[in-house]
């Protein structure tokens, strides 16, 4: 007798379906008619979205250590407040069903959200999604809530032809039309292309877990046209467009990225007509930083003195409410830190030259990162702390060839429209061109302190060349002669031609470089330091590091105290 073949199956045998009855509560007993029939089939199309995947197709985005757009609702979402699911036009070949649009709260916060279901037809996009998505982005507009977007989708739904262009082209306009007016946060889970990237880097923020990808081709189409041989991650992965600034955020993995949009809301507003959550804090304002005060001290007397680097990051997080906060492009642009976090309450931007990387310099990958942080906060009512320590922009063939100039261009502009209140400290190095433009008074600040470390001038200590430009002049001029007395001198002593001449060499040197090190001392005491900063009006006061949170705090909470939150009204610029 053969044995009979077993088939496996994700079908559960024991699974008992019920049958929904529409019996009003209390009704004793009724024979179901057509009225029932059509209350039937109004449920299954409410079911529809939720049935529409299959157990299999479940399991194989699972095994793709992806969740299910259902799943990612519920770990967003509050605990216990269903999902007001809109839109639920479903339609006979499942269109529409590929994308899911809702109301969600989140912490208490109304969120309009969208999301790829990749379980059905690969959640790709057709008309009927693209007018979804534009009426979800019209409706965050009009009530002003928060946008945030799942992403997970194949592209365009190839048999519906161009109605899905157009529907990418529907949801492409509806989002930059609420642009500036509520924040929209986006995730990249999966492997995305096509309209699939370019809609969601529309939005204010992109995260982006490990092992995904998105670009506007995958490795197959370049295979195709170039011969190239590349992998996802090599082509659009974490690592790639976290360094370029299309990603915002790299996190391990998905519950990690909606975790980081529950984290990011809680420094935005809804809306371009509010400030930020306050949130009141136990940590007083008044707390003196003593660890600033031990990491200058360590750095600045090691045997590097004034040019030793430190991660200005550390200074941050002891300036903000139980060193709490959240950094901008972290992977991006190192020699700058942009990162919100509160001060005594208040929402604060932070953006610092950090000397750790690149002396600090402003290069063209930190002043467009700049840019986006200070626009962005200035849309959304966010007051400024800059925190200033740089030698000045970077100089070389490559960063002009690049674009340096347009570059710091927009970092200038973002900078001088910035209306919100806006603070600046000088850590250490303010010079030049980098000073000029870095939220001085000249270009808007409301307020401009400086640590007694501060080091501010035209130039660094290359201007000892044209400040004292006779004197290094007139010692250079006299090596020669010098030289050649020693040397007769030590002849004359009787030394050796060559003897003499190599000692006379050295012990010139070596009083040369003393000479100038002298002028260079002088420079720095004269022209070097806050001085003259200080008279002339351009630094409000000199702050001990003990006592920066205390300062900060007490201007910020002046300032939040008088500034007026609404949308930003002034003159569109030529250039963003």
């Amino acid at each position: 007798m053969s044995k009979a073949k077993v088939i496996p199956s994700l079908e559960n045998p024991f699974k008992e379906s019920q049958e929904v009855e529409f019996a009003v509560p209390g009704q004793v007993s009724y024979e179901p008619g057509l009225y029932e029939a059509t209350l039937k089939k109004g449920y299954d199309l409410q079911q529809r979205p939720f049935n529409a995947a299959t157990e299999k197709n479940v399991q194989r985005q699972h095994l793709k250590k992806r969740m299910t757009i259902w799943e990612r609702i519920h770990v967003l979402a509050d605990k216990g407040v269903e999902p007001t699911v809109l839109f639920q036009n479903w339609g006979p070949n499942l269109d529409g069903a590929s994308l899911v649009t809702a109301i969600v709260q989140v912490k208490g916060r109304d969120v309009a959200l969208y999301g790829h279901d990749f379980t059905v037809r690969a959640g790709s996009m057709d008309a009927t999604n693209g007018q979804k998505l534009a009426n979800l982005f019209e409706l965050a507009g009009k009530r002003k809530i928060p946008v945030v977007g799942l992403n997970d989708s194949a592209g365009a739904y190839i048999p519906a032809g161009v109605g899905g262009l157009d529907g990418y082209a529907k949801a492409f306009t509806a989002l930059r039309k609420i642009n500036g007016i509520v924040p929209s946060i986006m995730c990249m889970f999966g492997f995305n292309a096509g309209g699939g990237s370019y809609l969601p880097r529309q939005g204010s923020f992109l995260i982006q877990p490990k092992e995904t990808f998105f670009g506007l081709t995958g490795p197959g189409v370049v295979k195709t046209v170039l011969g190239e041989d590349v992998t996802p991650e090599e082509l659009g992965g974490p690592s790639v467009h976290s360094r370029t600034g299309v990603t915002d955020f790299v996190v391990e993995d998905e519950v990690a990225a909606l975790q980081k949009v529950i984290e990011l809301l809680d420094y935005l507003p809804d809306n371009f007509g509010q400030n930020a959550p306050f949130r009141e804090s136990s940590d007083a304002g008044a707390r003196e930083t003593w660890d600033i005060d031990i990491l200058m001290k360590k750095a600045l007397n090691s045997p590097t003195a004034f040019n030793t680097p430190f991660d200005v990051s550390i200074m941050i997080q002891q300036l903000c409410d139980h060193g709490d906060y959240l950094e901008f492009q972290p992977d991006r642009a190192r020699n700058t830190i942009c990162a919100w976090g509160r001060l005594n309450g208040h929402v604060v931007g932070f953006v610092a030259n950090n000397s750790a990387e690149g002396s600090g310099q402003l290069d063209i990958e930190a002043a467009y990162k700049n840019a986006r942080f200070i626009r962005f906060c200035n849309i959304y009512n966010i007051p400024m702390i800059f925190m200033e320590d740089t030698t000045g922009f970077k100089p070389g063939t490559e960063q002009e060839h690049g674009g340096i100039v347009q570059a710091g261009r927009a970092m200038l502009d973002a900078i001088i429209d910035l209306r919100t209140p806006r603070l600046l400290v000088t850590i250490r190095n303010a010079f030049g061109g980098a000073y000029a433009s870095y939220n001085n008074y000249p270009t808007g600040a409301d307020f401009v302190c400086a640590l007694p470390t501060t080091r501010c001038a035209v130039m660094g200590p290359a201007g000892v060349e044209y400040v004292f430009k006779d004197e290094v002049r007139a010692i250079r001029g006299s090596v020669a002669k010098r030289v050649g007395i020693l040397t007769a001198e030590k002849i004359a002593e009787g030394m050796s031609d060559e003897d003499a001449k190599a000692q006379a060499d050295a012990e010139i040197a070596e009083w040369q470089k003393q000479e100038e090190a002298l002028l260079a001392q002088k420079y720095e005491e004269k022209l070097m330091n806050a001085d003259e900063a200080l008279s002339l009006g351009s630094i409000s006061q000199i702050v001990m590091p003990q006592d920066l949170r205390k300062v900060l705090s007490q201007q910020v909470d002046f300032h939040m105290r008088h500034y007026e939150a609404e949308p930003l009204t002034t003159t569109q610029r030529e250039f963003h």
